[in-house]
C-alpha cells in the first residue's frame, strides 16, 4: 500500500501545480488524472491479490 500513497501523493502534487500554474493548468490536470488511473489500477490490483488468498484458503463447512 505503500505504493498507493506514492502514487496519489504525485496526483495531489500535480492538482496543486495546477492551481498555481494557469498557464499549463490543462498540463498539469492531465498528469493528475494519469496519476489518479495509477492509483486505481493499484487499488483493482491489491484487490485481485487479496482475492486470490481467499480462493486459496480451504472452505469451512457450515
Amino acid at each position: 500500500m505503500n505504493r498507493l500513497v506514492e502514487i496519489r501523493s504525485q496526483e495531489y502534487l500535480c492538482r496543486e501545480r495546477a492551481a498555481l500554474d494557469t498557464q499549463r493548468k490543462g498540463f498539469w490536470l492531465s498528469q493528475a488524472e494519469e496519476w489518479e488511473k495509477r492509483a486505481l489500477d493499484e487499488i483493482a490490483s491489491h484487490f485481485r491479490e487479496c482475492n486470490l488468498n481467499w480462493s486459496d484458503l480451504p472452505s469451512i463447512p457450515h
